[in-house]
């Protein structure tokens, strides 16, 4: 937790709209990294955030910051994106939208391919992962939340947060590396 987080939420609850702004800013690329990662998809992941942030300014009254701002964002971005997941499944039977990722920012034509390649390739290898490996990933890579936190989030040991981090990115690696058919 840092002392900016909680001087901006103070400052929030006291209707500053720059103090949002200020959290949104900080936060937005990597939660909307997360949310994407999560959902493979952009529209919903951008949903998603959208929504976490309007559930933030609704609870603010009765939020209080014991940790880490970033965190407890995470949080709320991966219980968002585990309920549209839940939802996706229920309506097995429509079509899902195709992954949709930014703009590549490199400079050349075939940088822009080769990027978009791995891109979608990460993509597809992350989306083989177990559930429960695939958020641990994302949450520490994205998010950049620690072992412990994750392990509080999901009711586990700090270990078998950094065990399913550990088998989740050996996962990764095999399959990128061509050694396991996603």
């Amino acid at each position: 937790m840092t002392l900016e987080d909680r001087y901006l939420v103070w400052r929030l609850r006291r209707g500053d709209p720059q103090a949002l702004s200020r959290i949104y800013n900080r936060y937005e690329t990597d939660l909307l990294t997360l949310a994407r990662s999560l959902l493979g998809r952009t529209g919903p992941a951008e949903d998603v955030l959208q929504d976490v942030f309007v559930k933030f300014i609704e609870s603010l009254d009765s939020f209080e910051l014991t940790g880490s701002l970033k965190g407890y964002l995470a949080k709320c971005v991966v219980n968002r994106a585990r309920d549209c997941l839940r939802r996706d499944r229920r309506r097995a039977g429509e079509p899902l939208e195709t992954p949709h990722e930014a703009v590549s920012q490199h400079r050349g034509p075939l940088d822009t391919a080769i990027a978009d390649e791995r891109r979608e390739q990460l993509v597809a290898a992350l989306a083989e992962l177990p559930e429960e490996q695939r958020e641990i990933v994302l949450l520490h890579l994205h998010a950049g939340l620690r072992f412990r936190e994750i392990a509080g989030m999901q009711g586990i040991s700090a270990k078998t947060a950094w065990s399913r981090y550990r088998y989740g990115l050996d996962r990764l690696r095999s399959m990128l590396n061509g050694q396991v058919e996603p």
